[in-house]
């Protein structure tokens, strides 16, 4: 009988202990999600080794902060947190918060550079809320909301590394000053001695309803400027129609500066298709796959579509040119097409694909195929052909050009 009660002490012990152990390693869905889109990325994300992210530190930062998310907003935020470890505006989640970020580029209406340990103004977004209330390129910004900036960059750079380049301040930097849903944003500047506050979400901005902005410049000059609307199927008609009405202009500025957000190939294709006779290269799309140790590598091609305009084309780029539209200047500069003014450009890295996290469907785009110009250049590292300081200039240079032939 003794035996018997020692033997029933140690199974009650054994199943005492087991089950505290099941109850330790079991998951909650936060956790689950969180270990899915890691996986996810470490899979599928094409820029892991060209921007040197030590993804699996970033797992081991984030795994037991994930352990402590309780609520669904909550869990919004702390993902929006680990996508910042990507640092570029091309990786975000399909949903956000009140207190999230807006997305950059296309939240974004002003672009501020740190210079010799300052920070400038160094283009602004034509017609929205920076320009409308008063922000001009060359303000040196000494306050964002009445604190240091070099404090609140902080958030926005990675966790995996203390050791940062150009392209994660950058990101740090386009990020604070784009703000968030909720709260509007001060400014504080100096210019000449002047200090001055600034609230450009104080204005009611509109927005242009149009998918294309058009004019003839001193009856012998087309002005096509495409607004945000690359994603547009209905872009095509429209532009076919405006080209056809310039086609005996003797040359045409294509205005891409305000295209943010990007797009989809059948309208990059569709543009571009009228201003070529003989098909022809546009891009190279890399793809890894890491399972075999391989490669995809393809280039697509653009083929001539209706009536080819035969003109001079320039093409105008800059901040807010984004994604596809840093497509469309890499093609036509392939192409021997176009002449490419403007600022850099956004420099969102890739294609993206979609995925949808399985426990709380929340859903996010990741860079999965690197793109390349015809000649091997990142699309992400293309400058144009005349670089500009800002969007004024890229105007006047883009006039001055028209101008002599």
């Amino acid at each position: 009988m003794k035996t018997f009660r020692i033997l029933l002490k140690i199974l009650i012990i054994v199943s005492v202990s087991t089950g505290f152990s099941n109850l330790a390693i079991a998951q909650t869905p936060y956790q689950n999600d969180f270990e899915e889109l890691w996986k996810t990325v470490n899979d599928n994300y094409a820029y892991l080794n060209q921007q040197n992210i030590d993804w699996k530190k970033v797992k081991t930062i984030y795994s037991p902060v994930a352990d402590t998310v309780k609520t669904d907003n909550s869990f919004i935020s702390f993902l929006e947190t680990v996508l910042n470890e990507l640092h570029n505006g091309h990786n975000s989640l399909s949903t956000n918060l009140p207190t999230s970020n807006r997305l950059v580029p296309s939240g974004m209406d002003v672009y501020v550079e740190k210079m010799n340990g300052k920070y400038f103004i160094t283009d602004v977004r034509k017609g929205f809320g920076a320009e409308q209330c008063g922000l001009r390129t060359g303000m040196e910004i000494l306050k964002f909301n009445n604190r240091s900036i070099d404090e609140q960059i902080v958030k926005f750079l990675p966790k995996y590394t203390n050791t940062y380049n150009q392209p994660m301040y950058q990101y740090a930097i386009d990020m604070l000053f784009a703000g968030t849903h909720d709260k509007p944003r001060k400014i504080t500047t100096a210019l000449n001695g002047i200090q001055k506050d600034y609230f450009p979400d104080n204005l009611k901005i509109s927005g242009n309803k149009k998918l294309i902005e058009c004019k003839i410049l001193d009856n012998k000059i087309g002005y096509i400027k495409v607004s945000n609307s690359l994603y547009n199927f209905d872009l095509i008609n429209e532009f076919d129609s405006v080209l056809d009405s310039f086609i005996l202009l003797k040359g045409i500025i294509l205005d891409l500066s305000e295209t943010p957000s990007g797009g989809n190939t059948t309208v990059a294709r569709a543009i571009m298709g009228r201003l070529i006779d003989t098909k022809l290269p546009y891009q190279t799309h890399e793809v890894d796959e890491s399972v075999y140790d391989t490669k995809q590598i393809w280039t697509e091609y653009v083929i001539p579509r209706k009536k080819i305009y035969k003109g001079k084309v320039v093409l105008m780029v800059g901040h807010w040119t984004g994604s596809m539209g840093e497509g469309i200047a890499i093609g036509l500069d392939a192409m021997n097409r176009v002449t490419i003014v403007g600022t850099k450009m956004a420099g969102l890295l890739g294609a993206i694909d979609g995925f949808k996290l399985t426990n709380t469907k929340i859903g996010f785009q990741i860079s999965t195929e690197r793109l390349y110009h015809i000649n091997g250049t990142p699309r992400e590292n293309y400058k144009p052909d005349i670089l500009t300081k800002d969007s004024e200039e890229t105007w006047s240079q883009a006039r001055r050009i028209m101008e002599l032939n």
